[in-house]
Parts: structure tokens; sequence; C-alpha cells
């Protein structure tokens, strides 16, 4: 099984033909059906039935495109931080009693601080009751 295959199989279900998806990937039908069998001898299981009326998802076909909608989403981070080197914000989370002279010492610290990239969310505690 291959990140590719991965691939083809993700396009198919999204498509309503084989021949869709192969326009879609820009290889022709017949290698995207050959690769797509050789997926499914490997996984010992169909994942799309074949009609005259188009390609459908199997149950199992179906779960099996989930998981590989998250490994393929996992390899697109990866590839984001590792290969394209893309900074990914930063994330500061702090937690004080709603005291305004707090608020404000904190409005100011990331206003003279150079936080470009990094995530600064503002919540308000629920008061205690």
């Amino acid at each position: 099984m291959t990140l590719q295959q991965l691939r083809y199989a993700i396009t198919i279900a999204d498509s309503t033909s084989m021949n869709e998806a192969a326009k879609q990937l820009f290889i022709s039908q017949p290698s995207l059906s050959s690769s797509i069998r050789d997926l499914e001898e490997e996984l010992g299981m169909e994942l799309f039935i074949r009609s005259s009326r188009g390609i459908t998802l199997t149950p199992e076909g179906n779960e099996f495109i989930g998981y590989a909608r998250q490994v393929m989403e996992q390899y697109r981070l990866m590839e984001e931080r590792y290969i394209d080197k893309k900074e990914i914000k930063k994330k500061f989370s702090v937690s004080t009693q709603h005291y305004t002279f707090a608020v404000k010492a904190f409005v100011e610290l990331v206003k003279k601080s150079a936080w470009t990239n990094t995530s600064v969310p503002c919540m308000r505690p629920r008061p205690m009751t």
C-alpha cells in the first residue's frame, strides 16, 4: 500500500466514475483501475462496487477511505512542517483571575513582544457561584 494508492482511492471515492477520477489524477483509466485492483488484492477486500452506472464504496471501503483520509491529512501536515518548512503558529495561554491590572499588563506584554506567529486567545473565566 502506497500513499499514491491512498490518494487514488480517495479521489475515486469522491468521484462518480473511474473515468472522472482518472481525469482528475491525470492518469489513464486502465492504470488507475490496475492500481486499485492491486490495492484491493493486498488488502484482501473490495473497496468499490463497479457497475455500468458508476462506482460506489463497499461498507469496508467506506471505513478504509475514512482511515485513508486521516493518513493523507497527517502526511500533508508533516510535509508542510518538515519539507516545506512552513512555520507553525505557536500557542501561548495565560490563566488569571479577572483583575483589570492583570489584563492590562498582559495586553501590554503582547503589544511589546514580536509574537507574529503566535496565537494568543483571550478567554474570560466563568464567575464562581
